[in-house]
């Protein structure tokens, strides 16, 4: 059997003890590598422009020169393809939404266990997002403090594939392995997905999750 070369990790965090440990317990899962480490947003520019690529940023927030807020703007700009995971010892909702409006697909406490660290790297490497009940309560709680003139558009009228589609989106599953379940062609759900980019107005598979869990589709 051939093995999966290791998903590249870089991590971004201006606490040095912290990232060391961080960095042995990351490379103690199998199948992930940290690449290099950064203490800021600016080193982190350095970096990527002469070092690998990563598939995966672990990015705090707090940090000196370019903190978590505008690292993560700008790789959304610069490097779309890379996952933004933000690490952080912040709780707020506040902090949670504004990381994701950034560019950031996922978001975990520096306090949580290994096995929700680890969770949250598969789910970042298998779906591109990791929605924790953390996550979920701000989003949650962000769009019941929506003021009422502001309303959210009406949920879009799907045909039954398009919701079952989007059902699927919001699990584990690749588009690949989506286009299996649905007995489909890789192709077809592309189409899908694309089309629903355009109804429901959003950008990414992620959005695709926040509507679906904001209009009942899902529940989290």
């Amino acid at each position: 059997m051939t093995l999966l070369p290791p998903i590249k990790v870089a991590l971004v965090d201006d606490h040095k003890l912290f990232r060391k440990g961080m960095v042995e317990l990351i490379n103690g899962f199998t199948g992930y590598k940290v690449i290099w480490e950064a203490n800021h947003g600016k080193e982190l520019i350095e970096k990527i422009s002469s070092e690998e690529v990563p598939e995966i940023v672990l990015l705090d927030i707090t940090m000196p020169q370019m903190d978590g807020y505008e690292t993560a703007q700008w790789l959304k700009v610069h490097f779309p393809q890379i996952k933004i995971l933000a690490l952080s010892m912040y709780d707020q909702e506040d902090s949670i939404i504004r990381m994701f409006k950034n560019g950031a697909t996922g978001y975990i406490l520096k306090d949580a266990d290994l096995a929700e660290l680890k969770a949250a790297l598969q789910e970042m490497a298998s779906k591109g997002f990791f929605f924790s009940p953390l996550v979920s309560n701000a989003f949650l709680n962000s769009m019941y403090k929506e003021p009422q003139e502001n309303k959210p558009v009406p949920e879009a009228v799907l045909s039954d594939r398009e919701r079952e589609f989007l059902k699927l989106a919001c699990s584990e599953l690749t588009y690949k392995e989506i286009a299996d379940k649905m007995c489909l062609a890789s192709r077809t759900i592309d189409g899908y997905r694309e089309a629903l980019f355009e109804k429901l107005g959003v950008k990414n598979r992620v959005g695709l999750v926040l509507y679906a869990i904001k209009h009942g589709i899902v529940k989290v």
